[in-house]
């Protein structure tokens, strides 16, 4: 296996200025756009119909509004294949935020409407739900909870199996690490104009796993290399050692599993399976983040923290 030599600790500030570039231009794009919350979260109906030709997306949410008497949000999916391939369709999303959901009645004047501005569309009603706005409030608070509960107990995980290097510490710059994971994947939702659902809960929860299961990898090597270069081996070189050590093994992991998921992404985009997609992007990005945070975030980080614990420690014996 080929040995690199990098120095990581030393281009600290490089990395850390590309993960803040990044989240400056998200946060530019939060400021600007705002952030969606699917109806899953808010409360809500979507209606989905299937369609031929082209129309126009202005007009149909004028339509809607003029004919439910609420606002509307309206996507509109063209040339979305069917599971087998055979049939191509265009497909428009109706989304209504609010408590009342959408009656039978309601879905066929809405129909009706659309069929009398684009009488040649055909428009079939494909999909219909609805969520109780305080089912999608507490379905949030869970799915917030959830990853709130899987930190901390990542934090004490890696805290007990580590407590030799500074288990605490370690953990806490772990969770730092991941912290820039789940921001990255955020703005992914945000930049690329995708309401949060559940696929970014889903997304959330998986890249904490996989990245931390990185770091936990390099921290395992620093630990085997702390006894074999002795304690006064300067945190730096330690850190390097066993990042430069490992780091084929990172780029081949993560290279494997973005490559799967591109594939299903790809699938995805081709069938127009929404869902899909939603999920697959976030996870590749969350993927190559999960394997920067882990390789030059969290290693330099934790050396940043002993640094700083062993001038405290001279200091205080000054």
């Amino acid at each position: 296996m080929r040995i690199f030599n990098i120095k990581f600790f030393e281009n600290r500030k490089i990395f850390f200025g590309i993960s803040l570039g990044i989240m400056a231009i998200g946060l530019i794009f939060n400021i600007i756009f705002g952030t969606q919350l699917d109806i899953q979260f808010t409360g809500g109906a979507v209606i989905k119909y299937s369609y031929s030709g082209s129309i126009k997306q202005e007009d149909v949410e004028k339509i809607v509004q003029d004919t439910a008497k609420k606002d509307v949000t309206v996507r509109i999916l063209e040339n979305v294949k069917s599971a087998d391939g055979a049939e191509v369709k265009n497909n428009v999303s109706i989304s209504f935020a609010g408590t009342d959901s959408i009656t039978i009645d309601n879905q066929q004047a809405i129909a009706k409407a659309l069929a009398a501005k684009y009488p040649d569309a055909g428009f079939q009603v494909v999909e219909s739900s609805s969520v109780n706005p305080s089912m999608g409030r507490s379905f949030f608070a869970k799915c917030i909870a959830a990853v709130a509960i899987a930190s901390l107990l990542l934090i004490l995980y890696v805290a007990l199996r580590f407590k030799k290097i500074g288990g605490m510490s370690a953990g806490i710059m772990a969770i730092i690490a991941l912290l820039h994971d789940v921001l990255m994947v955020y703005f992914t939702f945000i930049i690329f104009r995708m309401p949060l659902n559940d696929s970014f809960i889903a997304v959330v929860l998986t890249i904490l796993g996989y990245s931390l299961n990185d770091t936990i990898i390099i921290y395992d090597r620093i630990r085997e290399n702390r006894r074999l270069l002795g304690p006064k081996t300067p945190y730096s070189v330690l850190v390097n050692t066993s990042i430069n050590q490992t780091f084929t093994r990172s780029l081949y992991t993560a290279g494997c599993t973005f490559s799967s998921i591109a594939t299903v992404y790809v699938v995805g985009a081709v069938f127009g399976l929404t869902s899909v997609t939603t999920f697959a992007l976030p996870m590749m990005v969350g993927v190559v983040t999960g394997c920067y945070s882990s390789v030059c975030i969290a290693g330099p980080m934790y050396v940043m923290w002993q640094n700083h614990k062993a001038t405290k420690r001279a200091e205080a014996k000054a």
